[in-house]
């Protein structure tokens, strides 16, 4: 059977593979994962304008490879991708500040520049995968390090994260190279599972003692971080990988069993989670917090903060105000409570029905269930990617449990790895699509 034509959006691609390629063109595919590899190194390490020439690197080598690839099949997740972008560029145009809102908008293809990268990366050299977790771990590692080194340090600096008004008042919280205990924490998050399958993975005793390394620093410094989203999100990521494990591992067992088992499992955790809360005094005030209402002054910000978030969606449901920050800066004071400056809506639910209205939403909804589908089938079968879609559903369940009440997902240093993670199911879909049109 012959192979059906590329998508109409992708003939493009392709257009220069007989063209000479020169010293160059034969390195391509060598050049875009050392620039990656720098990139998820950087997150926590460079600076912003850092960022930014390896982000516009990664784009560029994306489009020099596209030119010489041959077009591959657009997987349910590349469609999903695709309509979030066409209504992007929709909310841009009928924004009531368009140039802010144009900036968001060339901030948001700059990132799936990079998605482009990685998942043209990964389906032609998955080998890649592992490198580029390397270098995330290995910036991952050094930034722990540098966190829990600030606990032995002077304090003084750590104090400003210090909230009188709160009832968790006098928690010393950690921040290490990100400037932001919340940040940190979201940085973390993601880096977490990713370095437990790469222990699951990795051959040799010197991989596995890094991997191990970067799984424990890290998890110590998200726990100091003492951020609340960030725990329920470890909490939530914990659980999926144990319960997955659990599914695979009983494959053989009894039927009885293996339903019995990941119950007993889940209820063994939470009855310990129930003992740290009520046993270990930081935990339990930081807990306490969660439930204090408006009478916690973090509580009282994000409460205020989302009604007027609401009342923007009210304004404009279909379209929102457009994509980025920036617009949010202008219009949000058109509708903020006074004394309550913001510069998100502090939930992702929310900032995606803000800036790019209800179909905003939706889309966000859309490309989260083809992620968890794509996943799901992955983890199911033996292919290279297996484990890996195992990390990128507990990433997904951490990211958005903390994302319920924070938008640190779209600070770069989160998001990338974010988008690192989308890549890897992406090109797990491409292979399996491959396999079946072959």
């Amino acid at each position: 059977m012959s192979a059906s034509p590329p998508p109409v959006l992708l003939r493009w691609q392709g257009c220069l593979r007989s063209a000479p390629s020169g010293a160059l063109g034969r390195q391509l595919t060598l050049l875009s994962g050392l620039v990656l590899c720098a990139l998820m190194a950087g997150l926590p390490l460079v600076t912003r304008s850092g960022l930014s020439l390896l982000v516009l690197a990664s784009g560029l080598l994306w489009l020099l490879l596209a030119l010489r690839t041959t077009p591959g099949p657009l997987v349910e997740i590349d469609r999903w991708i695709l309509g979030i972008l066409a209504l992007a560029l929709l909310a841009t145009g009928f924004s009531p500040v368009p140039l802010a809102a144009a900036k968001g908008l060339v901030k948001l293809v700059s990132y799936l520049g990079v998605y482009a990268l990685m998942r043209q990366l990964l389906a032609t050299a998955p080998l890649w995968w592992d490198r580029l977790v390397a270098a995330l771990l290995a910036g991952e590692l050094i930034t722990s390090v540098i966190g829990i080194r600030q606990l032995y340090g002077d304090s003084g600096e750590l104090a400003r994260w210090a909230d009188p008004n709160s009832v968790a008042d006098g928690t010393v919280r950690i921040y290490s190279t990100l400037e932001n205990p919340n940040l940190l924490a979201g940085y973390l998050l993601p880096a977490l599972p990713l370095a437990l399958v790469a222990l699951l993975r990795w051959p040799g005793l010197p991989r596995k003692l890094f991997a191990l390394t970067a799984l424990v620093l890290g998890v110590a410094a998200l726990v100091l971080t003492y951020s609340r989203g960030a725990w329920m999100g470890l909490v939530a990521e914990a659980g999926v990988i144990v319960l997955l494990l659990a599914v695979r591992g009983t494959r053989t067992w009894p039927p009885l069993w293996r339903k019995l088992f990941p119950v007993l499992l889940l209820v063994g955790g939470a009855a310990l989670l129930v003992v740290l809360v009520t046993q270990v005094e930081p935990l339990r005030v930081r807990v306490m917090s969660l439930v204090a209402g408006r009478q916690d002054s973090s509580n009282n910000f994000r409460i205020n903060v989302w009604l007027a978030a609401l009342d923007m969606i009210q304004a404009r449901p279909w379209l929102g105000i457009g994509p980025g920050n920036d617009a949010f800066n202008q219009i949000y004071p058109l509708f903020q409570q006074p004394k309550f400056n913001a510069l998100s809506a502090y939930s992702i639910p929310l900032e995606l029905a803000v800036e790019a209205g209800i179909p905003g939403l939706l889309a966000g909804i859309g490309l989260l269930v083809a992620n968890l589908r794509t996943a799901t089938t992955l983890w199911r079968g033996d292919g290279f990617f297996s484990l890996p879609a195992l990390a990128v559903i507990a990433v997904i369940a951490g990211l958005a449990v903390q994302g319920l009440t924070d938008t640190i997902f779209f600070r770069p240093e989160v998001q990338l790895v974010g988008w690192f993670c989308v890549a890897t199911l992406a090109a797990g879909a491409t292979a399996e699509a491959s396999q079946d049109r072959a």
